[in-house]
């Protein structure tokens, strides 16, 4: 009789071994990502190793496929056909739906670091330890889309940008026709006097050779590099303060995220949180080269931000940010949240930065050439 039930029992075993076998083949999920973006640059470059994470993670479950721009739909509809279910996931920067909601600048492109000195690395802090992962998840619902966000790349400080002739001061600036990102970092220019101009990327370099505008900005010295804009201008600034925060996201239809196991998506939440570390340092460097490159063999000449552009701009941004927040309840909630954050953080993390910053001057002068 023991031996009955021993064989029995081990039967059961082998059975509920095979059974769980199936399931786990059944859970095989390929999520189809279209990025806003080349498949070439840098960006997805981070996506790529984000997807490669979360496939080892899952063992194999779940596979990551990035779809370049306009694979299945625009640019400017991705969001749309993510929420819909046109596909799986979109690829973008989180202000790129200020249009849905003005909320999201300030999780994509927090206008002069939310006009409270919050940096890219503050950013992180305040998105994971000071309540800003919370909004971050309601926002969406906000917007009333069927979708979970996974934030995955903090950038910044982007460059001023490229410009033909130097510029000593804000009215050298205002003679330019300059490409500027879309929504409140764009309009902060146009209310400072600049002749903004928004468009996206693919255009802007056709836009400087043909002369429809004069100057542009788009990130960092390698995905400007990349994108080619040393071949037309030569005077590159890199001290900004559009967005000294842009983080790129990733976008996943409701019903698609809520088809994973509860370890699949587990899996893709620490990805996530790994992939803002790791594309920071991989910034860092990429970027460093890229700018000895530019000025050592492309004839870039590197400057110095004019003084009076700082004030100019943080005073417009502010006077932004209060005419959105007395507009939008929720646009308020998060931005309150950002003030509460930088009262306690920034006074430590900007006084600890300034002795940093210094010393990284002084040795970046004595290499110079």
């Amino acid at each position: 009789m023991r031996t009955n039930r021993v064989l029995t029992i081990g039967a059961a075993v082998v059975g509920a071994a095979m059974m769980f076998t199936g399931v786990a083949e059944a859970a095989k999920v390929k999520i189809r990502v279209q990025s806003v973006i080349s498949t070439k640059a840098d960006e997805v470059v981070m996506l790529n190793d984000f997807g490669a994470t979360v496939n080892k993670l899952t063992n194999g479950e779940v596979e990551i496929e990035v779809l370049p721009a306009g694979a299945v739909v625009g640019q400017k509809e991705i969001l749309d056909a993510v929420d819909k279910g046109l596909v799986e996931a979109g690829f973008a920067w989180t202000h790129y739906w200020s249009g849905k909601h003005p909320a999201a600048m300030l999780f994509g492109s927090p206008v002069a670091g939310a006009g409270v000195g919050i940096d890219n690395i503050a950013f992180v802090s305040w998105y994971m330890n000071g309540g800003g992962r919370e909004l971050y998840n309601q926002l969406w619902d906000e917007m009333g889309v069927n979708v979970k966000g996974l934030m995955l790349q903090p950038v910044g400080p982007e460059a001023l940008g490229w410009f033909k002739e130097p510029i000593n001061s804000m009215e050298d600036f205002r003679k330019y026709r300059f490409r500027t990102p879309p929504g409140i970092p764009g309009q902060t220019y146009k209310d400072i006097g600049v002749a903004s101009v928004a468009m996206g990327g693919g255009d802007i370099l056709p836009a400087l050779e043909k002369g429809t505008i004069d100057a542009a900005e788009w990130c960092c010295p390698k995905p400007d590099s990349v994108f080619g804009f040393q071949k037309v201008l030569k005077h590159y600034y890199l001290q900004g303060l559009h967005q000294v925060v842009v983080n790129a996201d990733m976008y996943i239809n409701g019903d698609v995220w809520n088809s994973l196991t509860p370890e699949q998506q587990y899996a893709m939440e620490v990805a996530a949180d790994a992939s803002l570390i790791r594309s920071m340092s991989y910034r860092i460097y990429e970027n460093g080269k890229a700018l000895k490159d530019l000025t050592e063999n492309h004839g870039v000449i590197l400057h110095d931000t004019p003084a009076d552009y700082f004030p100019a701009y943080m005073n417009a941004a502010n006077a932004t940010l209060e005419k959105n927040s007395k507009e939008n309840a929720f646009f308020a909630k998060v931005w309150q949240s950002q003030k509460d954050f930088a009262a306690i953080a920034v006074p430590f993390w900007a006084g600890a930065q300034t002795s940093n910053a210094q010393l990284g001057q002084a040795f970046a002068k004595s290499i110079k050439k």
